[in-house]
């Protein structure tokens, strides 16, 4: 037997370390958690969105701050189905298939109830190194009772011990009950409480009538807000894209027209102010959510066209 490890209190680490993000606002590194929501809600478009942001922001908004490798597999899509909606989600983000690491398992059957499987689950997750597993859906990989805790428990376990083995953050796409429209995100997925209780960050997605709506939960960092969503034609493709708000005006004078996109705003504050502005005056600008401007300048950022400094954000080479 080996003593359990100690610390006095007062070599303690005085801060928290800063919360990590796999997608920022939307999945921390290294989580595990459910996308779940009823039948039609796009669930599968928004887990293939998710997979390619591996190299690009999610959804076109959420930025990604270390790109890496992704390991699919998709049980319930015949794979010329996933290649085609991959097609369409790289076609909106301007971006080609190929040069995304994203790695998909072909083979016809996955049972996490069977040693074996999670055998060679593991095996390629050790061998392939991923940063983000996704299993679509979880009803295709088992044959167990999913309303009984015993059984799903040791499920679930085994994918938790994926991602401290491995350092990878797994998702798992999961079917809400149906008719459960008025109980809260979590509670409405289906079979056992486990299922909420086991993620770090979950994705719920609901729709009224034409409206999705996407909401976010994080077991260690601040949820964001309700995102409207949909799923959008933009000539061949066909992928998810956040519904902004329309912006009402506050004076009976004629407006000038605002700039187009969220990007394009930022760009034409930045314009118009010698030196940086603060992140909280930039924000009310804008007229966008905190956690949407965060997302958006990061990515500027990373891209070099938008400079942080003590003082808050300028354009590059002002």
């Amino acid at each position: 037997m080996s003593p359990l490890p100690v610390e006095p209190a007062w070599r303690l680490a005085e801060r928290k370390e800063e919360h990590r993000w796999l997608i920022a606002g939307l999945w921390s590194e290294q989580a595990v958690g459910i996308v779940g929501g009823e039948p039609k809600c796009c669930k599968s478009f928004l887990a293939l969105d998710i997979a390619v942001a591996a190299g690009i922001p999610c959804l076109r908004r959420f930025a990604v701050p270390r790109s890496g490798r992704v390991l699919l597999y998709a049980a319930e899509d015949a794979l010329h189905i996933v290649r085609r909606r991959f097609d369409g989600i790289c076609e909106a983000a301007g971006v080609t298939l190929a040069d995304l690491d994203i790695q998909v398992i072909t083979a016809p059957t996955l049972r996490l109830d069977l040693d074996a499987d999670r055998n060679n689950l593991a095996d390629t997750v050790a061998r392939l190194q991923p940063r983000l597993l996704i299993l679509d859906p979880f009803v295709r990989l088992h044959r167990i009772d999913e309303n009984a805790s015993g059984e799903v428990a040791p499920l679930l376990a085994f994918l938790r011990e994926l991602q401290r083995r491995y350092g990878v953050a797994v998702l798992v796409v999961h079917h809400a009950r149906k008719g459960a429209g008025n109980a809260r995100a979590g509670q409405a997925l289906r079979g056992s409480s486990e299922f909420h209780a086991w993620g770090d960050s979950n994705l719920y997605l609901r729709r009224d009538g034409d409206d999705l709506t996407l909401t976010v939960e994080h077991r260690a960092a601040p949820s964001l807000a309700p995102i409207a969503i949909a799923l959008a034609q933009r000539g061949p493709a066909l992928a998810l894209e956040v519904v902004d708000p329309p912006e009402a005006s506050t004076s009976a004078q004629p407006v000038t027209p605002s700039p187009s996109t969220l990007d394009e705003r930022i760009a034409a504050v930045l314009a118009d102010i010698a030196g940086a502005i603060p992140f909280a005056e930039l924000r009310i600008r804008c007229r966008v959510r905190a956690a949407t401007l965060y997302a958006r300048l990061a990515a500027l950022t990373d891209a070099g066209c938008v400079v942080k400094t003590d003082q808050g954000y300028r354009i590059a080479g002002n």
